[in-house]
């Protein structure tokens, strides 16, 4: 990369005069496409001849900060991201010298920053990324006024309107204070408006599109049955892109396609060419835990000992700990619980978790912990039939009675067993509301789209109130985000 900058500050020594211009050149297109495959060496490769031989082409500097940050992000390298951070803004300068009336102008500007947002997010810069944000978001809205049919800016504007949208009311001021408004429905159209272009229009982030779009509908719109079919009846191919692989086998996983997540995981890109992706070791590995195979653990292990990351850790040592414990070995469940509690970090709520769970050292019920794990790989007849063998009285504590009417509940609505899932539902609320744990919240939520599904509307708004009313001390944030989203769906309706 030091050959490739030097290359290319050379070159715009030589055109200072020069105004330069904004185009997806087939060599930088070339770029593009592997950056998005991890081919990075390639896309270096790449990025060199477009230095040389479209020098005054400002849009690579959007594609090469576009590598540097999926390799900061991979990573979480914060020695790289030190190291990279003045190169922002270096890049947003080299990129106001273009033509200012291209589309591109603003659009590349604002998609640097959104990159960045996400990097300083990530390593828990999360006032820098909230004015990233915004500031992105006020060129990428400048951008739509100067150019309202510009597809690109459609796809990123559209993610953030959607976002915006999940925000709580009593939040709702900080995003009006900051200039920022939007709402799902809004979002959700101008992606839709992007992908309808792409079908009749040659559209190079075509695939990056489809994937938030999966995403969304996913998270936001409760149509995960539409998040697969969306996903899979693309070109992405995820034997060629681990990126594309990351993308299917997580809506699989979350769609109850446990088998088919496990298959694209085994069969995921990998070699020299590719950038190394840990993280889809530890996808399989907790798919495979999902279907208690017996040799989950060696792929967790495998993502501990390869990944340069602390995100996930203490999720995996959870994980493997699980694992030994369903296996009826209790030295290897304390010895794993332990290196959660002293291993990683606690960026994200998953680990966040497995470090409340290391700190009380309160050691799951086997039994429960099986139907859970079936139940999340979609796997509902062997995880309801694990819980008929007991009864809430086998279970001692307050915490296991509450999680054996939750688990029942959601077990009973993955069997489309809906007046049985309602009444454990009602009665994991009245118990746990005020109890630090999850499941009341989660009940409430799937309640709420129990109702919106039988067009129960009024009910369904009642328990999207409820669930966020609730306050647990795990997932509280995206249980309410879901929540606030349900209840932009019943607005829509």
């Amino acid at each position: 990369m030091k050959i490739y900058y030097s290359i290319l500050f050379c070159f715009i020594g030589l055109s200072i005069n020069a105004q330069d211009y904004f185009e997806m050149s087939p060599r930088l297109e070339e770029a593009y496409k592997n950056v998005l495959s991890l081919k990075f060496s390639k896309a270096e490769q790449a990025l060199k001849k477009v230095a040389i031989e479209e020098p005054d082409n400002a849009l690579q500097f959007y594609v090469a900060n576009y590598l540097d940050i999926l390799k900061i992000y991979i990573d979480e390298d914060k020695a790289l991201y030190k190291k990279l951070d003045p190169m922002r803004s270096k890049r947003i300068e080299l990129i106001k010298r273009g033509d200012k009336n291209s589309p591109f102008f603003l659009f590349s500007q604002a998609e640097i920053r959104l990159q960045w947002a996400i990097v300083k997010g990530k390593l828990g810069e999360y006032f820098n990324a909230a004015l990233e944000v915004r500031r992105a978001f006020k060129l990428l809205e400048e951008n739509a006024h100067k150019f309202p049919d510009f597809m690109p800016n459609k796809k990123s504007l559209g993610i953030l309107h959607a976002l915006v949208g999940t925000i709580p009311d009593e939040y709702k001021w900080g995003a009006k204070l900051i200039g920022m408004s939007g709402t799902i429905a809004q979002g959700q159209r101008e992606i839709e408006e992007v992908l309808q272009y792409a079908k009749n229009h040659e559209f190079a982030f075509e695939e990056e599109t489809i994937v938030m779009y999966a995403m969304l509908l996913l998270n936001l719109g409760n149509k995960g049955d539409d998040a697969w079919q969306t996903i899979q009846s693309t070109r992405i191919d995820p034997t060629t892109t681990p990126l594309g692989c990351f993308a299917l086998a997580n809506v699989a996983i979350r769609t109850g396609q446990n088998d088919k997540a496990i298959r694209i995981l085994k069969n995921r890109p990998q070699g020299a060419d590719y950038y190394d992706f840990h993280f889809l070791d530890l996808m399989l590995g907790e798919a495979k835990l999902n279907r208690l195979d017996t040799d989950a653990d060696k792929f967790i292990l495998g993502f501990i000992e390869q990944t340069k990351s602390q995100s996930y850790i203490k999720e995996a040592y959870q994980k493997l700990a699980w694992f030994e414990l369903i296996n009826k070995n209790m030295d290897g469940y304390q010895k794993y619980m332990y290196l959660c509690s002293i291993k990683g970090n606690t960026q994200i709520e998953s680990d966040k978790k497995a470090m409340r769970a290391a700190t009380t050292k309160e050691i799951p019920n086997v039994d429960l912990l099986k139907a859970r794990l079936l139940f999340d790989g979609g796997y509902y007849q062997a995880a309801y039939d694990i819980l008929e063998k007991n009864t809430i009285e086998l279970f001692s504590s307050p915490k296991n009675k509450l999680e054996y009417t939750y688990r029942k509940a959601r077990i009973s609505q993955g069997l489309d067993k809906m007046n049985m899932a309602k009444k454990l539902y009602t009665q994991t609320i009245e118990n746990g509301q005020n109890q630090p744990f999850y499941f009341a919240c989660k009940a409430a939520l799937e309640m709420g789209i129990i109702h919106e599904q039988e067009k129960a509307v009024n009910l369904a708004a009642q328990y999207f109130k409820k669930c966020l009313s609730i306050k647990p001390e795990e997932y509280k944030n995206s249980l309410h985000q879901q929540a606030k989203a349900g209840l932009n769906r019943l607005k829509k309706s």
